[in-house]
């Protein structure tokens, strides 16, 4: 089984890029936690099966030193990074692609520590085109599933937009059914598209132009 579980979206400023999505998007956002290995903290935006991340360097210090943290902190805040996919068999993944599997958590405000294994974040960081692979631990609810009231209605990820090498990323990811649009190019994500009622655009934010923002799909 493979889904889409996340997209990666870097913020400067956490509480600021969650008021900007609810006032330019109606999109609610949740506090998310704290990631202590990698320097990092986030907030998601629900969207049933999957979510947007919005993360930020907490520790600086700590960041510096993983893979991930550097990755967050080098990036151009507002665009899409990277993606995850989600795996129920994440042992088999690092087996084909020869990865070492790795525990993460997180820790939410006032709550009991989120605990998942992934495999491939490095690779991520250097070709953000290939998505990572996360299970979430035994127990641990979808975050993606968090029950929220968007202002704007129910919304959820339509299509994600990459640029990559075709072959490289089929090879990655094996058989899916996952909504990709690919064209060839330098590896990254190009677009986050979200569909909300009637209405479809790309999630870009930190003051970008409105009009930019908009995609509609035919």
């Amino acid at each position: 089984m493979l889904a889409i579980d996340h997209v990666v979206l870097p913020v400067a400023n956490l509480a600021l890029a969650g008021a900007e999505i609810e006032a330019r998007y109606r999109l609610t956002s949740v506090a998310g936690g704290r990631h202590p290995a990698w320097g990092t903290a986030n907030r998601i935006v629900p969207l049933g099966d999957s979510y947007v991340e919005l993360v930020a360097v907490a520790d600086r210090e700590t960041a510096d030193q993983t893979a991930f943290g550097r990755w967050i902190a080098a990036a151009r805040p507002g665009r899409p990074l990277g993606w995850a996919v989600r795996t129920d068999a994440i042992d088999a993944v690092g087996r084909r692609l020869g990865l070492p599997v790795v525990p993460g958590f997180r820790d939410p405000p006032g709550g009991r520590r989120i605990s998942w294994r992934s495999a491939g974040v490095e690779v991520a960081t250097r070709e953000p085109a290939l998505p990572f692979f996360i299970q979430w631990g035994d127990g641990v609810p979808l975050p993606g599933a968090t029950t929220v009231r968007h202002p704007g209605g129910p919304a959820r990820l339509k299509v994600l937009s990459l640029t990559a090498d075709p072959a490289r990323l089929a090879a990655w990811l094996g058989e899916h059914d996952l909504p990709l649009a690919v064209a060839t190019g330098r590896s990254r994500v190009s677009a986050v598209l979200l569909r909300q009622g009637r209405r479809d655009f790309a999630l870009l934010i930190q003051g970008l132009p409105a009009e930019s923002q908009r995609i509609i799909l035919e």
